[in-house]
């Protein structure tokens, strides 16, 4: 009885101190991710403008506004991408020295078959400061 004690005691040690181990790997690999892309985001190179436009066509919030908010976001120069469904619009911070809104525009409606979903009334900070 006293063995039997014994190997039990000696597997439940072992399994906790494996379990353990996997879960401190796995934190390491998601903070270095996450450092990996902040430096990839890091400082712009122009000035950051902010685009807000409307999106006609979009039938969902996970696979149309989220696809589109991904597609903006990944984006060379855009520092954050928001997509509402709800108010069908698109907020987008980007590089002006990288990107522009007519670019910005074409990314969107190119998501799906580039047929699906249509762009419009785009104001940016730029064309506020000029009125």
């Amino acid at each position: 009885m006293k063995l039997l004690k014994s190997i039990f005691t000696l597997l439940f040690i072992t399994i906790l101190s494996v379990s353990c181990n996997n879960k401190a790997k796995e934190t390491t690999t998601t903070v270095t991710t996450t450092e990996a892309k902040s430096v990839t985001k890091a400082a712009p190179f122009g000035k950051v403008e902010t685009a807000t436009f409307h999106i006609k066509g979009m039938t969902c919030a996970v696979m149309c506004a989220a696809k589109i908010q991904d597609e903006l976001t990944a984006m060379v120069g855009v520092q954050k991408a928001t997509v509402d469904f709800d108010k069908e619009t698109a907020t987008v911070e980007y590089d002006s020295a990288v990107l522009t809104p007519e670019k910005l525009v074409e990314k969107t409606e190119s998501v799906a078959d580039g047929k699906t979903y249509k762009v419009s009334d785009i104001k940016t900070t730029a064309t506020k400061t000029a009125m």
